[in-house]
């Protein structure tokens, strides 16, 4: 009973760590990465299609993201999807290509990014402390109904305590990676 709460609480918060990470692939740094483009959907044969889905997605140099449609007539739309996103992106189309380039960031811009990243990461520590509150819960139940002592009780915390900790230092090591990268001209 008790592993079976600490495999779930440290699969809950390595859930938590990758959710993390996925966020923060969104966030734009100073070079051009495909990622950036992953959360845009376009209207494909009346249904929303992720782009990686409807067309080629690649990095052509450091600062220019290229977007090759499989079907020609997914140009405008593409270009447009991209247009009315969140990244403020200009799109520029030649021919059946899309060449999206990025501008480069302000000193300004940067700092906005960081207060991002480092509200991104307390939201990700916040959910990793709630998955160690419940799993406490559970084990204070379990001491209720008089299935385990307090001395597993308290070994349990402790050891819960311990995989919180590993996961807080994970989602800490991430953060300060972006933070380096979102600071690298």
């Amino acid at each position: 009973m008790l592993n079976d709460i600490k495999k779930d609480a440290a699969e809950r918060m390595a859930k938590s760590v990758a959710s993390l990470k996925h966020e923060l692939t969104k966030i734009r740094t100073g070079r051009a990465h495909t990622s950036l483009l992953d959360h845009i959907t376009v209207e494909y044969y009346g249904a929303q299609s992720p782009l990686n889905q409807v067309s080629n997605v690649g990095v052509e140099d450091a600062r220019t993201l290229i977007v090759t449609p499989w079907d020609k007539d997914m140009v405008p739309v593409i270009e447009k999807a991209i247009l009315n996103s969140d990244l403020g992106l200009n799109p520029a189309t030649a021919g059946t290509v899309i060449r999206v380039p990025l501008p480069p960031l302000t000193e300004e811009r940067r700092k906005d990014m960081i207060r991002v990243v480092r509200n991104e990461a307390e939201g990700g520590r916040i959910a990793i402390r709630n998955v160690r509150r419940d799993a406490i819960g559970d084990i204070k139940d379990l001491l209720k109904e008089k299935m385990i002592g307090e001395d597993d009780e308290r070994r349990a915390e402790d050891e819960i305590q311990a995989i919180t900790d590993k996961y807080v230092a994970q989602i800490d090591e991430v953060l300060a990676e972006k933070e380096a990268e979102l600071l690298e001209i």
